[in-house]
């Protein structure tokens, strides 16, 4: 049907874990920018358990119907419509006091993945938090057979996705005036990775 909500698994089975983290990496933020929010259903769900926040939704303009529907169904005073977003820009004019994205760094390309850094310092706050939820390698490793076998299916579906190895993305992230403040393990095999902005990056060219 036209009007049925999309409806993503994962997003049931990770969104209480997920909030655990939010609760207190985000108690003190008030407005989020979601990137890649897919379906919309985290957006309603973090949004309804943390209602001092306003939750911008962002994707790309074919996924935003799907948005809208979970949207239109929650009724929630704090999520505006959804807005598209190319990680490759042009990004929101406005400023943000946090930043959460999930199960979207091992999808795109590396060179989207830079762009996302690269656009940071521009719509988050001096205090930014930045919150990053999926599977990542470390030192270059797998951490489970099942990541490894996840890593080649996406590999299968395009050869630019890939599960992204911790030291680049945190280096990448430094780059940009980010500083790490959790790397929380998660259920199958995930992590939810949490930086702070510690530093004043003026430029876009500026994170390497």
């Amino acid at each position: 049907m036209p009007d049925e909500k999309p409806y993503a698994e994962a997003c049931d089975r990770n969104r209480e874990p997920i909030l655990e983290v939010l609760r207190v990496r985000f108690a003190d933020r008030h407005r989020v920018l979601e990137i890649g929010s897919g379906t919309g259903q985290h957006a309603v769900h973090f949004a309804s358990a943390l209602p001092q926040l306003t939750w911008q939704t962002s994707d790309l303009e074919a996924n935003l119907a799907g948005i809208r529907l979970w949207l239109e169904a929650a009724r929630l005073p704090n999520v505006p419509p959804p807005l598209a977003l190319d990680v490759f820009g042009p990004w929101p004019a406005t400023r943000f006091d946090a930043v959460f994205t999930a199960n979207t760094l091992h999808i795109m390309s590396w060179e989207g993945v830079r762009a996302l850094f690269a656009a940071l310092p521009g719509v988050l706050t001096e205090d930014g938090v930045l919150a990053v939820y999926g599977p990542f390698n470390y030192g270059g490793a797998f951490t489970s057979a099942s990541n490894a076998a996840f890593d080649a299916w996406l590999k299968q579906r395009s050869s630019a996705s890939g599960i992204r190895d911790f030291g680049a993305v945190d280096a990448l992230a430094r780059s940009c005036g980010l500083t790490l403040v959790e790397d929380r393990v998660m259920p199958a095999n995930n992590r939810t990775l949490v930086w702070r902005r510690s530093g004043e990056v003026s430029t876009r060219k500026a994170c390497a």
